[in-house]
């Protein structure tokens, strides 16, 4: 008799680092369940694996009966979920902390064998960011409830959806200076899909529980980063650090005007939170397990940004053409300035 497959339900497993995870567990072979509040929106991930391998599933993680009812009959849970700006009811406490305790005590309940619970580095209990708070205490109520869950901390991540670097280089095609709040803190930026794999370690039993911190190989300050993007993207633009106390002041007018919208107005481009973030160092302690403990070796951001960049570059997916034709001719490149 063949044996039925296992079955993972990843919560938020339509988002950025969820959807790599569900392409990754489809390949085990696993049977996988993309938990999220808007199925329709979702159905983009069914190709990751055969046909009814991978389904998208109405969850609400502020629900205890709809957050018990796609975890049954679970062999693992991962939870993805998390809130970087609050919205309406979508706030800090809600997602990152009683979302999070409510999946964790879920899972218990159900005698799922495993969850894995995606945070991020520099969650601390001590923090003058809310944000910062809710993540560690998030973690804690995970850990109460599930002491045998994997916490994954990673770095800024960066990949083909990300709204990191991809921002920053949309912000150069139309405007000729970048101005950065944060400039000199560093960031270890890490990949997307080198998230999933570690993620995926803890899913298959293949890794020890406990809090892993994620990073990648190169650690530099924000505005070394914005640079090599700008190289990568072949634009000249002026990049300055501005002071903290103007990022704050602006930060905190664009959260009064989307108070003031009764969210009509979502501030997605710079909140008085971040701000506190960014005066922080955002790197893996030395102490902390990481990638290396887990058997992967990190990806380089300059070694796949190309991959996804090249259509901010001026002649977009032509430029290598563009270029090469410069030299045969003698002319200057855009990379020669």
């Amino acid at each position: 008799m063949l044996q039925s497959p296992k079955v993972v339900t990843i919560f938020g497993g339509s988002g950025f680092v969820g959807r790599y995870i569900a392409r990754r567990m489809a390949k085990e072979g696993w049977r996988v369940q993309v938990a999220v509040r808007r199925p329709n929106e979702a159905v983009f991930v069914r190709p990751y694996g055969v046909v009814g391998q991978v389904e998208p599933v109405l969850a609400n993680i502020r629900n205890d009966e709809s957050v018990a009812h796609v975890i049954a009959n679970s062999d693992a849970v991962v939870n993805c979920v998390s809130v970087l700006q609050e919205q309406g009811k979508q706030t800090f406490e809600a997602l990152n902390v009683e979302g999070a305790a409510r999946i964790a005590k879920a899972c218990a309940a159900a005698g799922v064998a495993r969850l894995v619970h995606i945070s991020a580095l520099g969650a601390d209990a001590d923090s003058d960011s809310a944000s910062a708070r809710s993540k560690a205490e998030g973690e804690q109520a995970v850990l109460d409830a599930f002491p045998t869950a994997m916490i994954l901390r990673p770095s800024v991540i960066f990949g083909n959806e990300d709204q990191f670097l991809n921002r920053f280089a949309q912000m150069s095609s139309f405007s000729p200076i970048l101005p950065l709040f944060g400039g000199a803190s560093k960031f270890q930026p890490v990949y997307v899909d080198d998230v999933a794999q570690a993620a995926c370690k803890g899913i298959l039993g293949q890794a020890e529980p406990g809090i892993y911190e994620l990073g990648g190989p190169d650690v530099e300050s924000l505005s070394e980063i914005v640079k090599n993007m700008l190289h990568i993207i072949r634009r000249r633009r002026l990049v300055i650090n501005q002071p903290f106390f103007l990022g704050t002041l602006l930060g905190k007018t664009l959260d009064m005007v989307q108070m003031l919208t009764l969210g009509l107005f979502t501030n997605t481009i710079l909140t008085a939170d971040q701000v506190k973030q960014l005066r922080n160092d955002n790197v893996v302690s030395s102490t902390a397990k990481t990638l290396a403990d887990l058997g992967i070796t990190p990806t380089s951001y300059e070694s796949v940004a190309e991959q996804y960049l090249y259509r901010y570059r001026p002649s977009g997916q032509y430029a290598e053409l563009t270029e090469s034709a410069r030299h045969l001719r003698g002319a200057p490149t855009s990379s020669d300035f």
